[in-house]
């Protein structure tokens, strides 16, 4: 079942796919999770979760790493409920709100790191979501904080708010104009990063981009949210006129394109992680264009989250190659079209 973020509508929807906050913070005394024994890691599970149970609204579900199968725990990283880094902790483990909203990692690279991701641009909103879940933490735990520094984390581009905010955003306009060379330039530019859809160090899939904060000393939070929202914003004005340009000069051109890749998806029987994610990503421009109608965006984020590895092989329910994915992979995509 896919819920959260994911089939759900947001401001800004045909450009921003979702806008995810996360906050690390430690518990005071306590080693960081890589110099924590077993023991001590299962506690501080305990700890957390006996803390995050008292927001009985949320319906939190806890998952521990080491006693989930490994294709469950990649279905979580491609939903973007966890992290990478989470996948490899054996001492790890996350809840998950029932609707897929807010997660909480435990024994990451720091012991908490809790997380929110809305659909559409609602920076604001997920930081609030994200605070009050801490505020309900904070009622419990006694967290590492120097007043001078803020927020004491295990890696120091995270010390002060502990905030990383980010933005997913679908840019294929400005990718066909060529100028996606020089936004990615400015944004990095001003002291923001940006990465492929499943963080530091992913390829660039279906012109997908996450912009985020690289550091957190030194600005407020609402600032940090105020930031990532403005640039966003700006860049989606960006899309959005490179998006009227290709209309107004290759309409005949752009019209081929999307329904070249709807032709394509629609009766493929062989289809690759990369065509899919590049087809998906013409497809979502015609619908935003009105182009293909009567289609919904979450289809397509449905879609879009459905054909990665781990999805497809609990689809199936069983392990499988590359080449039976990329079959399977094609199937799913013509029964959901």
């Amino acid at each position: 079942m896919m819920g959260g973020w994911i089939t759900q509508q947001g401001p800004q929807n045909e450009i921003v796919l979702s806008s995810r906050v996360r906050l690390a913070r430690n518990i005071v005394n306590t080693p960081f999770p890589a110099y924590l024994s077993m023991e001590e890691a299962k506690g501080l599970i305990n700890q957390v979760e006996a803390a995050a149970k008292k927001n009985h609204e949320r319906g939190y579900k806890l998952l521990v790493m080491d006693e989930l199968p490994n294709i469950e725990r990649q279905v979580l990283l491609e939903k973007h409920l966890i992290s990478p880094d989470l996948i490899k902790s054996a001492k790890g483990a996350a809840l998950i709100s029932q609707d897929e909203l807010l997660s909480i990692m435990i024994n990451e690279e720091d012991h908490i790191r809790i997380q929110c991701i809305l659909p559409g641009l609602q920076m604001k909103s997920a930081w609030d979501m994200a605070n009050s879940e801490d505020d309900v933490l904070e009622q419990t735990l006694d967290y590492s904080y120097d007043e001078k520094l803020g927020y004491l984390t295990c890696c120091p581009t995270n010390v002060g708010t502990g905030m990383r905010a980010s933005a997913m955003v679908h840019l294929p306009a400005l990718n066909m104009i060529g100028n996606i060379g020089k936004i990615l330039q400015t944004v990095t530019q001003i002291g923001l990063t940006i990465r492929g859809i499943y963080g530091e160090g992913t390829e660039f899939q279906g012109n997908l981009f996450q912009i985020s904060n690289q550091i957190t000393l030194g600005l407020s939070e609402e600032e940090i949210v105020q930031n990532i929202s403005a640039v966003t914003s700006q860049i989606v004005e960006k899309e959005k006129e490179a998006r009227s340009l290709l209309l107004n000069n290759n309409r005949i051109q752009l019209e081929d394109r999307v329904w070249r890749a709807w032709g394509i998806l629609k009766n493929a029987r062989v289809i690759t992680s990369q065509e899919a994610m590049k087809l998906l990503s013409d497809v979502r421009l015609g619908m935003d264009l009105n182009i293909i109608e009567n289609l919904s965006v979450s289809i397509i984020n449905e879609i879009m989250i459905e054909i990665q590895p781990a999805n497809i092989q609990k689809y199936a329910g069983e392990e499988l190659s590359p080449e039976a994915r990329d079959i399977i992979r094609a199937e799913i995509i013509r029964k959901k079209l």
